[in-house]
């Protein structure tokens, strides 16, 4: 990533990592959430149906990723908060798979969950199932055109007032160390865990004399609700069962990993 000169940023929604360049689009839906968390296909079926459009045949695929000929051109991901969501995703239209491929480190268990030998074999230009010659640009003109007819967009345009106050929050949060490096601090206990419904889970933990000091939980799972807030709830709590189960005794795990119960996290803390 150092010789492409490629930036590291940290996002506030879950999933795996994404790779961006010029040949990449991006985009976001924000609306009034629903009982139905991450239902990804609220937000992918317009991208699909406008990809119909120019005669490819997309599909939606596992959690959050569309594909072509069982291929991924697209990731997906969510955040929620004070009843909104935001679903963002990414569409490779004419991206450099060969920097994708050495940019973005895969762990073993889902390189073996996978059953394929590289992410270069797996990832697909859309452009390549494009019949007519379209550049980025001319594709992104015709998927904005058909999403605001069949979602009923209205144009908004960021004005100056807009433009410096996303440079001001950029400058003074998303751009530092210490919020896209700083929350990785060395633990002395750490693990990973591939659950299949839920993604990765990557736990970091410092415990004395049996009781958990320190706790932070990484990966590509999905979460209604910041895994930070879970860690501090368990700090001081013994590594027994039936004291995190007690601790845990109003806690929905669902919103802090999706797709996982109780019972798994807590076995998950303990083995």
């Amino acid at each position: 990533m150092d010789e492409n000169k490629i930036r590291v940023v940290r996002r506030l929604s879950g999933g795996g990592a994404v790779y961006h360049d010029m040949g990449n689009i991006n985009y976001t839906f924000i609306a009034d959430k629903e009982e139905e968390l991450f239902d990804f296909s609220k937000f992918c079926m317009p991208v699909i149906h406008a990809l119909k459009c120019i005669h490819v045949d997309a599909q939606l695929s596992g959690r959050n990723d569309m594909t072509i000929d069982n291929r991924k051109f697209s990731g997906n991901s969510q955040y929620t908060k004070e009843n909104r969501i935001m679903h963002h995703g990414t569409i490779m239209y004419d991206c450099n798979l060969d920097i994708v491929a050495n940019a973005l480190s895969v762990s073993r268990d889902k390189f073996e969950s996978k059953g394929h030998k590289s992410v270069r074999s797996r990832v697909t230009n859309v452009k390549e199932y494009v019949k007519d010659s379209l550049d980025t640009n001319e594709f992104y003109e015709i998927l904005k055109s058909y999403l605001a007819d069949e979602i009923w967009l209205n144009p908004y345009r960021l004005n100056q007032k807009d433009l410096d106050a996303i440079e001001q929050i950029k400058k003074e949060k998303y751009s530092t160390w210490e919020w896209n490096y700083g929350k990785s601090p060395k633990y002395e206990i750490e693990k990973r865990r591939r659950f299949e419904k839920c993604g990765e889970i990557q736990i970091c933990m410092n415990v004395e004399k049996g009781y958990i000091q320190k706790l932070a939980f990484f990966g590509d799972f999905f979460s209604n609700s910041s895994s930070d807030v879970l860690a501090e709830l368990l700090l001081g709590t013994p590594l027994k069962y039936d004291k995190i189960e007690e601790k845990l005794d109003k806690v929905n795990i669902d919103d802090y990993f999706h797709h996982l119960s109780k019972d798994e996290f807590v076995h998950l803390l303990l083995q």
